[in-house]
């Protein structure tokens, strides 16, 4: 399953040289995830069997290879590189035009994020599981 999306670059996201910061590529990521949730029906936060879940992230990478900067558009496309019983680990294409610009990585794990004792990971909702 292949979630694609756009966004267009923002003065907020260049550097002093009107480049993108590398660090906005992470924000980029985690906002195509959550739009990439939402069009499974669900959220990065959210209520399952009584309790709020969320996402925590476990790792994250990302590698460039092509600068862009203020106004450019992006094609982004989201993978399940992999997708265990409590985690996924989704891959980020980004894309201008023909040029391939950065591919990225971040795993989450679904989690109960309001127990007494902490976080504590479940398996992934049947809401989001049986969809990817």
């Amino acid at each position: 399953m292949t979630f694609k999306t756009t966004r267009k670059v923002e003065f907020a996201d260049t550097d002093l040289s009107g480049l993108v910061h590398f660090s906005r590529f992470f924000v980029f990521m985690e906002t195509a995830e959550h739009q990439f949730l939402r069009s499974l029906g669900a959220e990065v936060h959210m209520q399952h069997e009584g309790h709020e879940i969320g996402w925590p992230r476990v790792n994250a990478s990302c590698e460039y290879l092509s600068p862009i900067g203020f106004g450019d558009e992006l094609d982004i496309e989201v993978t399940v590189g992999r997708k265990g019983t409590k985690s996924m680990t989704y891959r980020f294409d980004f894309v201008k035009g023909e040029t391939k610009v950065a591919r990225g990585e971040i795993t989450a794990v679904c989690c109960v994020l309001d127990e007494p004792g902490g976080i504590r990971a479940i398996e992934i909702p049947p809401l989001i599981a049986d969809q990817v």
